[in-house]
């Protein structure tokens, strides 16, 4: 049994909707990976997995990585070197998951991110408790795009429920219920309600 609770992330960028929900291959974007590195380093995440089966991408992200790493961005901004040093390109969710089990021998537990409901959903306070209570590896999945794919969310173990804007949840067809985060806040505020213990 691990001695406490280890967290990590993954950004899929396939498969993922479009806004005609298609299912696509998202682009990397490089800002999104600055931000996101700096806020799972700064929540103390084991590893950042960015899943893309495209070769091309992997290559940008290699270069990122290397260029924080090992070049000149290392020298210039420490900060920015470390917060890249657990950032590892997959091509796909079963390498992720894979990757995860041979580091703390056992599969961990798989949570989706969603702006809407599912059948699956947790709240923040009960993930939150069950990771304080259940020493083991938990892998969060934020989606690009328009979302991740309807069936790979049914499979995992649960789906967070959905970030509620000013005036918490509403109903269908009422004023206030834009709800379409940037994946770089969702990271953010997400990370803040399950690690901080005051929530």
């Amino acid at each position: 049994m691990l001695e406490r609770s280890l967290i990590s992330l993954g950004l899929l960028h396939f498969p993922v909707y479009n806004k005609n929900k298609d299912v696509v291959i998202t682009s990397i974007t490089t800002s999104s990976l600055h931000d996101i590195s700096r806020t799972a380093k700064t929540f103390g995440l084991e590893n950042f997995y960015i899943i893309t089966p495209i070769v091309a991408h992997k290559q940008l992200v290699d270069r990122l990585v290397k260029h924080w790493q090992v070049g000149y961005g290392a020298c210039y901004n420490p900060t920015r070197r470390e917060a890249f040093c657990n950032v590892m390109v997959v091509n796909n969710l079963g390498e992720c998951l894979q990757d995860l089990k041979d580091k703390y021998q056992k599969n961990p537990v798989t949570i989706a991110t969603c702006a809407r409901s599912h059948k699956n959903n947790i709240s923040y306070p009960e993930l939150r408790e069950k990771m304080q209570r259940d020493k083991q590896g938990y892998l969060i999945i934020f989606g690009t795009g328009w979302g991740i794919e309807a069936s790979l969310i049914s499979s995992m173990d649960f789906t967070l429920e959905p970030i509620y804007g000013k005036g918490g949840k509403r109903e269908q067809g009422e004023q206030g219920n834009y709800n379409h985060l940037s994946v770089r806040a969702a990271v953010a505020i997400i990370l803040d309600r399950l690690t901080n213990e005051k929530r």
